[in-house]
């Protein structure tokens, strides 16, 4: 069974909606950690258009799971991590007008800068994770920066708009997951999986862990947070 990692940035997303002081994310984390999530993901954006930096200085103190740092490679984005050391930093692309993380990072196309900022990362013993797509060409030169992780973006198959289409995409993501897991690389996964698509995901031999926000968030809105995670954790298991 993955562990599931519970992105927290739409609580803060609301938040921002009206500049106020609630929902809190942090109050978030805690029930997510008490309804049985494994872990607790935020992403520090450029823009802090949702989370800010109070939010990850208050949730390393409170998280007693996991605490995954999602961001970019930007220098006062990594000095920030280097300070806050989180469980895990999660390396992802960033565009200031996306809606939201739109494809995987470019390893093979940048991997001067990103094996810098892993070795900063893992230099101040925060573990590296980098979000790609499930592509065997970023994760080879994942590799060769030297992480131990992947995180296999699932956009293209959440998004497909036919049987066939999200059965072609499930079919790149468990090749991707067996090189990866081939040549040593532990393999998570996660974006735009929801309560309707994520069991193939979950079903995948060699995934360890699924980070879904948006999917869990949107349900807690009708049915509470507790129980959006809880049917999130039956569903994955």
């Amino acid at each position: 069974m993955p562990r599931l990692g519970v992105n927290i940035d739409h609580i803060a997303t609301l938040r921002e909606a009206r500049k106020g002081i609630e929902p809190e994310p942090v109050f978030a984390a805690l029930i997510c950690e008490a309804a049985g999530a494994d872990g607790i993901v935020a992403h520090l954006r450029e823009d802090r258009r949702h989370i800010k930096e109070r939010d990850v200085y208050i949730l390393r103190q409170v998280v007693r799971s996991k605490l995954n740092l999602e961001m970019s490679i930007a220098a006062d984005i990594l000095d920030i991590a280097c300070d806050v050391k989180p469980d895990q930093a999660t390396l992802v692309p960033e565009k200031r007008q996306e809606l939201t993380t739109e494809g995987g990072l470019d390893v093979a196309g940048n991997p001067s800068r990103i094996k810098s900022a892993v070795r900063k990362l893992e230099k101040n013993n925060i573990p590296v994770s980098l979000f790609i797509d499930p592509d065997k060409r970023q994760i080879s030169a994942a590799e060769k920066t030297g992480v131990r992780f992947i995180e296999l973006h699932t956009g293209r198959y959440a998004g497909a708009k036919t049987p066939g289409a999200q059965a072609l995409f499930l079919k790149e993501l468990i090749a991707a997951v067996k090189y990866a897991r081939g040549i040593g690389i532990a393999v998570f996964a996660g974006h735009g999986l929801n309560y309707h698509n994520v069991i193939p995901v979950a079903g995948i031999s060699g995934i360890e862990e699924l980070n879904i926000g948006h999917s869990i968030i949107s349900r807690a809105a009708l049915a509470g947070l507790e129980r959006a995670v809880k049917e999130m954790k039956a569903l994955i298991g």
